[in-house]
């Protein structure tokens, strides 16, 4: 009995293990929520402002790379700049001075470029020429709804002026540029 018993159990268990080795489905639904961003590369890590001639303006030209994807129908976007560290610092003695120019005009000036989003959307850059401040953001581009770059990104750039004074002591003067972009 016992060994009838022992040759039943293994035949059910071997038959068992044929019936566990079927193949099956199953589903999944993958979602997605896909959101306004941007991002934003400056391709040059340190523009040197030239002059041209004998007291002429320094100028010179920054690069940049945007990313952007705005909502559809309510979107908006935009790219601003703001010198966060003065020429020579706070007190800018001496030299260039975006805060407190040593003369009546003295300015850092731009103006600016930028590609059209690659879904032939709206990319409006600054207008004219902006003065750049210390205090707050100036604009660089604004970008419309449903703005979307290309995937390698959009180009941009920013051409800097500065006024030569014959007030500025020799030496070499340095500011920090901030850029920002936004997207919603």
């Amino acid at each position: 009995m016992k060994k009838t018993l022992l040759v039943a159990v293994m035949a059910l268990l071997f038959t068992t293990s044929f019936a566990y080795g079927q193949s099956g489905t199953g589903t999944t639904t993958v979602s997605v929520t896909v959101a306004a961003e941007a991002a934003l590369t400056v391709n040059t890590g340190t523009t040197t402002l030239t002059t041209t001639g004998f007291f002429a303006p320094y100028a010179g030209t920054t690069n940049l790379t945007y990313y952007i994807r705005t909502t559809q129908s309510t979107g908006s976007g935009s790219l601003a700049l703001q010198v966060t560290s003065d020429f020579g610092g706070a007190s800018c003695t001496g030299g260039p001075c975006v805060a407190t120019p040593p003369s009546a005009g003295d300015a850092l000036t731009y103006t600016c470029t930028v590609s059209a989003p690659g879904n032939n959307g709206t990319a409006t850059p600054c207008t004219g020429s902006v003065t750049a401040k210390t205090t707050a953001q100036t604009n660089v581009a604004t970008f419309g709804a449903d703005n979307r770059s290309l995937v390698t990104g959009n180009s941009g750039s920013v051409t800097w002026a500065l006024t030569d004074d014959p007030k500025y002591k020799t030496g070499t003067y340095t500011a920090t540029v901030t850029f920002t972009i936004s997207a919603s």
